[in-house]
């Protein structure tokens, strides 16, 4: 067997989402990270949520250059070089004594490292792997396995904190995140989309901004990491300050991730059969219907729960159908940028979801207003998403 001939789709589509588990599910964790580091340091929450803030803005800001990257020199260095700066940002995390410290490590380190370990960069190999008819149901697949990732190292983190406290659960972390490295040298690429991907970037650039479904895609998907980082970050917060355990946010944030591996699957199969742009719209009005509820009904275990079961399903089934949107309407040979420019949207949201939580609540002693933020914005992106037409550009219609 040669050096390449075991990178089937297979094996690409299998290392890619066990890389998306690890990088989302210890990113989906860090909220577990915020009561006890603020108690032990002396912070307000808005410390700790402006590191997670700056993580995400970081994250986005830096996301389509390293798109960039991937597609024109392939996606495996980019994920090893991210898992490298995951791991150096996770253990400098652990050794945080001060806010300039938990900024540079939380924020700036593992903000560029989930850049080159994350669905933008995963997809776009993934999606340059497999025929057409496969994408969007793969994409789905390697989400699912992202959000089992999610699942179980939310409860794992937890006990590890319960156990042993915050400093070695993220030195724990740390050691976990290294096994992307191995994983990376599945993503080699051969250089079958190289035509596309050699177009003069202002030519790319220029076809996305001309096209009115870009933008409303990309200001859709700015809700999503709003109300994506602000419940990851501040639902454990919440359910506590409510007279629940944290043991109950948790296995929240737990049940979010383990109904996503359906929603994923679900969004990524219904993709390649019904238009994604009109499911976006169903998963929105759906959020804004399940926030409501659970807002509506008094506080207890069994509304928390249910809360995150109806909230997985919807969670990230966004995300393998916004890329696929991508994929459709601008092929796949510059699919990394792009998607990182629309996931650059995604990020500017999560900044102020994560950090607009911490200021309102450190403002005001209550989430309530963050919450009816949340609820219109999921109007919002609804209707944003309604217009927008999958059809390819005309360059690729005509080929």
């Amino acid at each position: 067997m040669n050096a390449t001939t075991w990178r089937t789709p297979t094996t690409i589509l299998v290392a890619g989402a066990f890389v998306l588990s690890i990088s989302l599910g210890v990113r989906h964790a860090f909220g577990l990270f915020l009561t006890p580091m603020s108690m032990d340091l002396g912070w307000g929450r808005e410390v700790f949520a402006f590191a997670i803030a700056l993580q995400n803005l970081v994250w986005g800001l830096t996301q389509p250059f390293v798109g960039r990257i991937a597609d024109r020199y392939g996606a495996n260095g980019v994920v090893f070089a991210g898992g490298c700066l995951y791991g150096l940002g996770l253990y400098l995390m652990s050794q945080s004594q001060n806010e300039l410290s938990l900024l540079l490590s939380a924020g700036l380190v593992i903000g560029v490292g989930l850049s080159g370990t994350t669905f933008p960069v995963v997809f776009g190999v993934i999606s340059r792997a497999l025929p057409v008819k496969d994408r969007s149901w793969a994409m789905g697949v390697a989400m699912s396995v992202g959000s089992l990732g999610q699942f179980a190292l939310l409860p794992g983190s937890n006990s590890l904190i319960t156990l042993f406290g915050w400093e070695e659960a993220l030195i724990a972390l740390t050691a976990l995140s290294l096994l992307i490295l191995p994983l990376s040298s599945a993503l080699k690429e051969s250089k079958t989309e190289q035509t596309e991907v050699d177009l003069p970037l202002k030519q790319v650039l220029e076809e996305a901004f001309r096209h009115r479904g870009f933008w409303l895609l990309s200001f859709g998907f700015f809700v999503c990491g709003f109300q994506v980082v602000f419940i990851g970050t501040h639902l454990p917060a919440f359910l506590v300050d409510g007279g629940l355990s944290a043991t109950t946010g948790s296995m929240s944030l737990a049940l979010i991730g383990l109904f996503n591996i359906a929603g994923s699957y679900l969004a990524g199969y219904w993709g390649g059969r019904y238009p994604k742009p009109m499911l976006l719209t169903g998963i929105y009005l759906g959020r804004l219907l399940v926030i409501s509820i659970f807002l509506l009904f008094p506080l207890t275990e069994i509304s928390a729960y249910a809360f995150a079961m109806a909230m997985g399903i919807l969670w990230l089934s966004t995300v393998p159908l916004t890329n696929g949107t991508v994929a459709t309407i601008f092929g796949v040979g510059n699919m990394s940028m792009l998607g990182g420019v629309v996931f650059l949207f995604h990020q500017v949201g999560a900044f102020l979801g994560g950090w607009l939580g911490g200021y309102l609540f450190d403002s005001s002693g209550s989430y309530e207003s963050i919450w009816m933020i949340s609820i219109g914005l999921s109007l919002v992106a609804a209707l944003l998403n309604f217009p927008i037409k999958e059809r390819p550009i005309p360059r690729l219609a005509s080929t």
